[in-house]
């Protein structure tokens, strides 16, 4: 999936503003001013195709996560944790980490 403000595409394919998409396990809806991709891995990603951005992630993946979304496990002290486990000082530093080539 590729977003770039309320430009939605998912596998190339565009997803036209307003309109609501499913297709195995992606689903794109548009509430309000936003735009929200779900996976059938439960984790969904809503923007205001500006700023703002929120990961939310079901409870059954408590402790299972990695990377952007945290460790989810309610320590706020490992959420900056990088690919090799330790942990960045600063935010900057840990999402560059991340970073994919």
């Amino acid at each position: 999936v590729t977003a770039r403000g309320h430009n939605v595409s998912v596998n190339g394919a565009a997803v036209p503003e307003g309109q609501p998409y499913l297709h195995n396990g992606i689903s794109v809806t548009w509430p309000g001013d936003w735009v929200a991709v779900a996976s059938g891995l439960g984790v969904r990603v809503t923007t205001d195709g500006h700023q703002a951005v929120t990961v939310t992630v079901d409870a059954e993946l408590w402790g299972g996560t990695r990377g952007l979304c945290g460790t989810y496990n309610g320590d706020p002290a490992d959420d900056f944790q990088r690919p090799g486990g330790d942990v960045a000082a600063f935010a900057a530093s840990f999402g560059n980490s991340w970073k994919m080539p």
